[in-house]
């Protein structure tokens, strides 16, 4: 489940709380009081068997005496009570409690038995071990916090209830409001996934603020913030960016928390906003609330004091923030304004003793530029000017935080004068940041959120294939699973990486010294020289223990070295363990870079992607980067760029470029990998030769998990639902024939063509109001699609590739219901290709366990409700909207 009756804690229309109080300090009477005193204009049912009325209310002795089914129940009373009373309120009907009480663990299975409780009734549980719920908007407190939230468009999610009570002293002090307050507590049910979901389409909440500590489904955590990131802001601090802050948060939390890096990669995937203060926190959503994403950054400083604005060019640069270049243009004009000795560039110094008016003609020439992107106005105190005259000014001339449409920052340092300025700004609706860094981090937010929103959004430009032969990398793990094995050997593990069309060097396997030299002196006819490795099912580092000799030039040599190999190993007491040897191509690439692809396993988000600079000091260097799988095209590409080793691949001096596009189909070649084959656990290619000619990979480690060889692709491990590629059909209908597939991003540059073949009614029937076109950002959203929660068949044509038809569904975050569409090109209509589609995706949605799908349709749409009813659609009338209908089929009983 995911929001399946969260609906009745989200916006409670009465509320029980079992354990209430009158007892001083106790828990029960904390939450009643704050329940009675915020305002909550609900029903409220004290609950507890030792008195007959609390705060003016009846009080009941046990749920089942209460006079209605509340929306929501408090539990406040000892662990053990906790199983039966979910079980009771489950059996009066209440679907939703919160569960402050803490100790709900697995000592005589409280935790197990409070699920199976819920799970018997369909009761939603958020906590146990939480601070409670806040729902500011309904006036509800349902906590024990020492101050209520005042109401506003922020919601909060936190695991820690110490953060969300600091957050709140905090943010009344700063008068910011929230819409929700959800303390997530030990997530033994509802969870940030869950709540993110609720949040994601509530029209009163503008940001998600979230404070975790541990990721307990990554699948439904990276759909949900995806969803949610592309309707709001979601902001987020994620503490353990240490090892040390890590081991302290999963002993608070008792859950596993992944390696920070990670959670990097995979807010990053997401399109969170990650801050790592509490401060930042509500910086950053006040920064999102006022202003729109920044393409760029541009920032043009005006500033009464010069060594001010020079410290906030440093922040700004270190952010990662650009200074503008002010154009010849606005310097004249500016020359015409301020006093002889002004700076002349940008920062632009108004000198200390600048009146009001000075400010404002810099500010309005500035915000004129086109090359100015943001302004920010600073004021240093100086016995020379008022500060608070200056903030009066400047309030004057900005609108809405903008000024010609551009937003304004205030930074007004100092205490005493800069208090009263700050006053006013903030009144006038001026962000005002307190110092310059803080100013870089409001330019650096605008900047960093169009970037990860435009990640979720960027089209590849082509969908180059990989070459895959699944037989051949299958057999290569069979090997090494068949011997009882977890890591394959170098030979098989590049037979595998060769099957996904990587290149390896010719390698020959031999067991024997005699079988070394002959191995070399096959090679050496096609290669200047040779390389001999060790193979061992059980020692992996062959070079820390002598077993790689390189640059070999004869077949003598070769037999020399295995021998030396074989004597390290015995006088290391290791001889047993040599299984054999390689005997392999050197690779002579002088201008190649050494490069490092690898695969990991965390516990939280499953298989990540690793890239950076390779070779023997890759722990040194610690030039990586790590991505989420899947990985396509873009998501490659950006995986180089994001590495101080591309600026070397881009090519300097003498040498090349390297293929980057090889090194974009190695990573893809991975990532399909370990979708074909989740018994991987782990990959290694370093080096990773890369030049202008391609990539190699020299050496590579593949480990296996026999225990997972049973489990079907693609691989479940991935917190990312892969591409469904294996719901590819063809479907012959009469003398024409379409190949069926999943919608991939690329496919958005068919639908002009598409589109231009669809009649202007047939538009309209398919979308219910008068079109002709769809933006590019409405193919985008029909293009890029969670494949965890939605799906959508193209029908391309054979030979020609022209898209003619789409049918797509739309599932609820439960999973369970989904709401389809379908459009089929004008002229193709009449031939069964609708049919054709719908049926697929009836398949598709059944084999995903889907229970329902309906769709919308206009009355008048008799073609589409015959296909419908062909299929077994039942067609119903919608109560108060006689022009439309609903076309619903049960796939199964829920």
């Amino acid at each position: 489940m995911t929001i399946r009756n969260l609906d009745r804690a989200f916006s409670p229309r009465s509320v029980a709380l079992i354990g209430a109080s009158q007892r001083p300090g106790s828990l029960g009477a904390l939450v009643l009081s704050n329940i009675v005193s915020g305002g909550y204009g609900g029903a409220i049912f004290p609950i507890n068997p030792k008195y007959r009325d609390l705060s003016g209310r009846a009080c009941f002795a046990r749920v089942a005496d209460l006079p209605e089914v509340p929306d929501l129940c408090v539990i406040a009373t000892p662990a053990q009570t906790v199983p039966a009373l979910v079980e009771e309120i489950g059996q009066f009907g209440c679907r939703a409690v919160v569960v402050i009480t803490a100790g709900v663990g697995s000592e005589g299975q409280l935790r197990q038995r409070m699920l199976e409780a819920a799970g018997r009734h369909g009761v939603r549980i958020i906590g146990p071990n939480t601070i409670g719920l806040l729902a500011p908007l309904v006036g509800l407190n349902a906590s024990f916090t020492h101050i209520p939230a005042r109401a506003g468009s922020l919601a909060l999610l936190s695991q820690s209830g110490a953060i969300v009570s600091s957050i709140i002293d905090w943010a009344e002090s700063e008068q910011i409001g929230f819409s929700q307050i959800i303390s997530l507590g030990d997530m033994a049910d509802v969870d940030v996934g869950d709540c993110l979901n609720m949040l994601a389409t509530d029209p009163k909440t503008s940001a998600i603020l979230m404070y975790l500590e541990s990721i307990p489904n990554a699948r439904k955590f990276m759909s949900a913030a995806r969803a949610a990131v592309r309707l709001k802001p979601v902001i987020a601090i994620r503490p353990g960016r240490h090892e040390q802050a890590a081991r302290a948060a999963q002993t608070h939390t008792g859950a596993l928390a992944g390696a920070d890096a990670v959670v990097d990669a995979a807010m990053r995937r997401a399109g969170i906003i990650r801050v790592n203060d509490l401060e930042d926190l509500f910086s950053a959503a006040e920064i999102t609330a006022r202003f729109k994403p920044l393409e760029r950054g541009r920032v043009a400083i005006v500033t009464n004091g010069g060594g001010a604005g020079v410290l906030a060019v440093d922040h700004l640069i270190d952010r990662g923030c650009e200074l503008a270049e002010l154009s010849p243009q606005t310097l004249a004009s500016l020359d015409a304004v301020l006093p002889p000795n002004w700076s002349h560039a940008n920062p632009v110094d108004i000198i200390g003793d600048a009146p009001p008016e000075r400010y404002l003609a810099a500010m309005r020439l500035v915000a004129d530029d086109p090359g100015v992107d943001v302004v920010l106005a600073m004021n240093c105190p100086t016995a020379l000017a008022s500060p608070i005259a200056a903030a009066n000014a400047l309030a004057d001339v900005v609108q809405d935080g903008l000024i010609n449409n551009k937003p304004v920052l205030a930074t007004w340092l100092g205490q005493f004068a800069a208090t009263e300025a700050r006053r006013v700004l903030n009144t006038a609706g001026i962000a005002s940041v307190d110092t310059p860094a803080k100013a870089a981090d409001a330019v650096s937010i605008l900047t960093r959120w169009r970037r990860l929103t435009s990640r979720l959004q960027r089209v590849p430009s082509a969908h180059e294939a990989i070459h895959v032969d699944r037989p051949a990398a299958g057999a290569a793990l069979a090997i090494a699973a068949t011997a009882g094995r977890s890591m394959l050997t170098e030979p098989e593990a590049k037979s595998a990486l060769a099957a996904y069309g990587i290149a390896v060097p010719r390698t020959l396997t031999v067991t024997s010294i005699d079988a070394v030299e002959a191995a070399a002196a096959e090679l050496l006819v096609g290669s200047s020289r040779v390389a001999v490795k060790m193979l061992s099912a059980s020692l992996t580092h062959k070079s820390d223990l002598g077993g790689v000799v390189l640059d070999i030039e004869t077949a003598d040599a070769a037999r020399a070295a295995a021998q030396a190999i074989q004597d390290r190993l015995a006088a290391k007491g290791l001889a047993s363990a040599l299984d054999g040897f390689a005997v392999q191509q050197m690779i002579i690439r002088p201008m190649a870079q050494e490069l490092l692809i690898g695969v990991t396993t965390d516990p939280v988000f499953g298989p990540v992607l690793m890239f950076g600079a390779g070779g023997v000091s890759v722990e040194v260097v610690r030039d990586t980067t790590m991505e989420l799988l899947p990985v396509d095209d873009v998501l490659a590409d950006d995986m180089i760029s994001r590495t101080r080793i591309s600026a070397l691949l881009a090519g300097y001096r003498n040498r090349p470029a390297a293929d980057r596009g090889a090194i974009v189909l190695a990573l893809k070649a991975v990532s399909q990998l370990l979708i074909d084959f989740p018994q991987i656990v782990a990959i290694d290619i370093n080096p990773l030769l890369a030049d202008a000619d391609g990539v190699i990979a020299l050496d590579a480690r593949i480990e296996i998990d026999p225990q997972r060889l049973a489990i079907a692709p693609p691989n479940p491990a991935l917190s990312i639902r892969p591409y469904p590629g294996e719901w590819t059909t063809q479907l012959a209908l009469g003398a024409s024939s379409f190949d069926l597939r999943p919608i991939r991003p690329v496919d958005a540059a068919l639908y002009p063509r598409f589109l231009e073949r669809v009649t202007a009614e047939d538009l309209r029937l398919r979308f219910l109001v008068p079109t002709s076109e769809l933006s590019p950002e409405t193919l985008i959203r029909l293009t890029q699609l969670d494949y965890d929660r939605d799906i959508a068949f193209v029908a391309l044509s054979r030979p020609e590739g022209d898209l003619a038809g789409v049918v797509r569904y739309a599932a609820d975050p439960d999973g369970k219901h989904a709401e389809f569409g379908l459009l089929v090109r004008s002229d193709l209509q009449g031939i069964g290709l609708g049919t054709g589609l719908l049926r697929h995706l009836i398949d598709y949605a059944r084999a995903r366990g889907i229970i329902e799908l309906t769709g919308g349709m206009l009355r008048e749409n008799e073609r589409m409700a015959a296909v419908c009813r062909e299929l077994g659609f039942e067609m119903t009338s919608l109560p108060g909207d006689a022009a439309r209908v609903q076309a619903r089929l049960v796939l199964r009983a829920g």
